[in-house]
């Protein structure tokens, strides 16, 4: 069995260096194997008994080894009578790399919900907090219903936190010996707890281990997104209503110039004479003026960079980012404040609520809290370096149980977009004539859309998936599948989604075989071969037929913005014919620009990090301090430099009691501490809000912007104490003031989302790329106006 087994992985797994060294992993599978037959004779008392047992065992400090090996074979068991389902060997190698913890890439429908069970057994056995933490609201809940019979089988409470929850159903959640969450809930609740007055509030427990669903999406595409905690705050009224209406009236070219490739862009001389004239004869570059002047900049960037239908969408009076990477509209995340405002006034809907930022934390920076940490996902090879130098976590690939049997085709490849079009249509429309089903993907709402008009005008009816029609999306996938079904699709369907061959009807799969599966048509190349890879992985599913191929423009986007024109050289560019080109040069430096584009990306994700690394540092600090107080370990401490502050303590002290008063003052200190860091916060979005512009004077912003916001930091402490002392002293003298003026007390109300800080990212990845035009500038396209405005950027900082 043993030298069969090896033989097996050996041919599957193939030379792949991170499929390499998977023995440690499957002589413990055989191990599994052992006790496994040991079990399966067992009554369901015994078992129940057995697991009991292993329970007190791991408790009692049995070793770890003996335990993961007992744990896995039993779960391996259980879940053969409770679900029905025994898990392959292939799930549980899947498992045992998830527990020693690794990345682990496992194909489209192999079974990682079953696979991340045992893991999380043992690590629950061994008194370790477990999180799962999956893709959305309604994986966290099916996946704990689905499996829980299994946790229980081993006296384990299993539970799941959901989006609406309450504290103390949260707190319940957290309690539980496995949670399953999504990664965005168990970060906001990880900020909720830095705001709490009282130990009590506290929902999160330990954060031991966080086993990572659809990792690459979650740790890397969006580990560099800001969640945020946002209050209730009297703001001065902004005008984005007649700034989108001025925007309107400029001309590009004239009055600005745009960059569409590097999403930035700059207002001319001749443009902000205008702005000034039409806003009442005033001088922007004014310090006063300055506020204005970047709702100004976050206006045109609304009106010129971001497109309706590819960026956002507007729905129910509401505008809502759509997600690059899954096509799926970003639910609760928006623009920072300034630019969503642009947007929403440019689209004439609903200002939503701004308020002021209590505390925020990168994703990447909320899951590094943990232990212990490990991902699954069936995209992880082609991220194997960036898993490694951000997280220290190694992949492992591991087989599917049946191999797959998908075809991916070569490029098909045009020199431009009429050809291209034409030869799409037409393999549609020849694909589509044999009744085989076929999966369209394209980039953005707007694509699918223009590409089902026109499939339709060709005589193809079509199916439309995108995040318009997103409450549709159960019922589309189901039929999919079906004989003749053409879909189309952003990329909402690459990832989370099962397309079964025969759509609802089963008795029809047979002839979908027949006819080579599920074949998926991709119409554009994206930045990512893990985009690319996921869609492929709707055909193919657990040794099913299926095939692929990508239809690519030399006019496409992608192959525009990173220069397919400066890699191809004037004798090898290709006329336009509709035929595919199949020259190898042209063809080699296609597949070039998608890798310059991955180093790009990996590249600005580096420097984001770099960015967000430093005050999260600062976040740490303060939070500990924080911390420290709030469990009566550190005492207040406002009197350093108030020799008057001792007498007017005691004044308070006979007035509302002493209990009461040393409750006021914890309570008191721990808004200061808040307050101050929500101004720290603020000032680090203005610092990096104008941060670019140093880069016109030859100086690098990372270093700047480290400089300004240590300096900033440098006494936080002292001034914690001093609003804390000002604001007893306050309630001390005056008797009119109480512990419920709104100066004592937190935000009325507070909620959380996303930033979706496309902007600085945009001016990070222009530096990195090299575009001349560094973001969207504060004036003219001369050095003068642009340093002298960031020296009063500048000094407003150090004044305030």
């Amino acid at each position: 069995m043993t030298s069969g087994l090896t033989k097996r992985l050996r041919e599957r797994l193939g030379p792949n260096r991170h499929r390499s060294n998977l023995t440690p992993f499957s002589l413990r599978l055989q191990a599994v194997a052992r006790a496994e037959a040991h079990l399966a004779a067992m009554t369901d008392a015994a078992l129940r008994r057995e697991a009991t047992s292993l329970r007190t065992r791991a408790e009692g400090g049995e070793p770890v080894d003996v335990v993961t090996v007992a744990g896995f074979a039993q779960v391996r068991e259980v879940a053969r009578r409770v679900l029905g389902q025994r898990p392959f060997d292939v799930q549980i190698l899947g498992g045992l790399a998830l527990f020693d913890g690794f990345v682990v890439e496992m194909q489209t429908g192999e079974g990682k919900t079953l696979a991340a069970v045992a893991p999380a057994v043992v690590h629950a056995l061994l008194k370790r907090s477990v999180h799962i933490l999956t893709f959305n609201d309604y994986l966290a809940r099916r996946d704990a219903e689905w499996m829980g019979d299994i946790y229980r089988y081993f006296g384990l409470r299993v539970a799941f936190v959901q989006e609406g929850m309450s504290s103390s159903e949260r707190r319940a959640a957290y309690g539980a010996d496995i949670t399953y969450a999504t990664a965005k809930e168990a970060g906001f609740d990880f900020l909720r707890d830095g705001l709490v007055l009282d130990p009590a509030e506290i929902v999160h427990r330990r954060l031991d281990v966080a086993i990572v669903d659809e990792a690459d999406s979650i740790l890397i595409d969006e580990a560099r997104i800001p969640l945020v905690i946002a209050g209730s705050v009297e703001t001065e009224q902004r005008t984005p209503e007649r700034l989108a209406q001025l925007v309107a009236r400029l001309d590009a070219g004239h009055h600005y110039e745009a960059d569409r490739e590097h999403s930035t862009t700059h207002l001319t001389d001749d443009g902000l004479d205008l702005a000034e004239n039409l806003l009442g004869e005033i001088v922007l570059h004014d310090e006063a003026n300055l506020p204005l002047l970047n709702d100004l900049h976050a206006a045109l960037y609304a009106a010129v960079i971001l497109e309706k239908d590819v960026d956002y969408i507007v729905r129910d009076g509401r505008v809502e980012v759509v997600d690059e990477f899954t096509g799926r509209v970003a639910e609760d995340r928006h623009w920072p404040d300034r630019l969503q405002a642009a947007i929403e006034a440019k689209e004439g809907v609903r200002s939503s609520a701004e308020g002021r930022i209590l505390g925020q934390i990168t994703l990447h920076h909320f899951l590094s809290q943990y232990q212990h940490r490990c991902g699954m996902t069936a995209t992880a090879a082609v991220s194997a370096r960036e898993f490694i130098q951000v997280y220290g976590l190694e992949v492992k690939v591991v087989p599917p149980n049946r191999p797959c049997l998908r075809v991916d085709q070569a490029d098909a490849v045009f020199a431009d977009a009429e050809t291209w079009n034409a030869a799409l249509i037409e393999e549609i429309r020849s694909v589509h004539a044999r009744s085989r089903p076929l999966l369209v993907g394209t980039p953005s709402v707007a694509e699918s859309e223009s590409l089902a008009a026109r499939l339709r005008q060709a005589g193809i009816a079509c199916a439309v998936l995108n995040a318009k029609c997103d409450a549709e999306e159960a019922d589309l996938i189901a039929e999919a599948g079906r004989p003749g079904a053409v879909t189309v699709s952003t990329n909402m369907a690459g990832r989370g989604t099962d397309i079964c061959l025969g759509g609802s009807d089963a008795s029809t799969r047979d002839a979908v075989v027949a006819l080579g599966g599920l074949y998926v048509i991709c119409t554009h190349h994206h930045e990512s071969r893990r985009v690319d890879d996921q869609l492929r992985g709707r055909a193919g599913r657990q040794g099913d037929p299926g095939s692929s191929r990508f239809f690519v423009s030399l006019e496409d986007e992608l192959m525009d913005t990173y220069g397919i024109g400066e890699l191809i050289p004037q004798r090898h560019w290709p006329a336009p014919t509709f035929a595919p080109i199949t020259d190898p040069f042209v063809l080699r430096e296609v597949a070039r620009v998608q890798r310059i584009a991955e180093g790009s990306s990996y590249d600005l994700r580096h420097a984001l990090l770099q960015y967000s690394q430093i005050v999260e540092e600062q976040r740490r600090i303060a939070f500990e301090h924080r911390r420290q107080v709030l469990a009566g370990a550190r005492p207040p401490d406002g009197s350093r430099d108030s020799p008057s502050w001792q007498p007017r303590f005691q004044r308070l002290v006979h007035r509302l009691g002493a209990e009461t008063t040393a409750d006021l003052t914890h309570r008191l200190y721990l808004l200061a501490i808040d307050d101050v860091w929500s101004d720290h916060l603020a000032l680090v979005a203005e610092i990096r809000e104008g941060i670019h512009l140093v880069g016109v004077g030859g100086m690098s912003p990372l270093e700047e912007f480290a400089k300004e916001v240590i300096a900033a930091f440098a006494h936080f402490h002292e001034r914690v104490d001093e609003l804390f002392s000002e604001r007893l002293s306050a309630l001390a003298e005056n008797h009119d003031l109480t512990i419920d003026d709104r100066s004592l007390r937190g935000p009325s109300s507070t909620w959380t989302y996303l930033i979706d800080d496309s902007l600085f990212e945009n001016r990070v990845a222009s530096a990195i790329i090299g575009n001349r035009d560094i973001g969207f500038s504060a004036g003219a396209a001369l050095t003068g106006p642009l340093l002298a405005l960031w020296a009063l950027a500048r000094k407003r900082r150090r004044r305030r």
